[in-house]
């Protein structure tokens, strides 16, 4: 049995399975998505990025304002909008200068 095997059958369910959130989302790396998140009781805060990994518990972003890290929560997410347009990642572009306010993407 190959090692990649293995990984698959010691991987939680939760990773496999697409009815949870981490398995659906993991399906979708590389994408560029708009992640919502509820903190408290009442404050709403998003996130754009490209979704570079999902684990049991956290996602990883790749901002597309700073080209920062972001790991994020995965369980004060409560929306996910995942871009259905062509986009094309290469990690040593600035995506927008810094001296220019950040504006989201028209298609969100």
């Amino acid at each position: 049995m190959n090692d990649e095997t293995n990984n698959q059958q010691n991987m939680p369910e939760t990773l496999k399975n697409p009815i949870y959130t981490p398995a659906f989302l993991r399906k979708h790396i590389g994408d560029l998505v708009k992640v919502e998140f509820l903190i408290g009781t009442s404050l709403m805060e998003d996130r754009i990025g490209v979704l570079l990994e999902v684990g049991a518990s956290y996602i990883l972003l790749r901002s597309i304002q700073d080209n920062n890290l972001l790991y994020c929560d995965i369980y004060s997410i409560k929306f996910v909008t995942l871009s259905r347009q062509p986009f094309i990642y290469n990690p040593q572009q600035n995506f927008i200068p810094s001296n220019q306010p950040f504006i989201p993407p028209q298609s969100f």
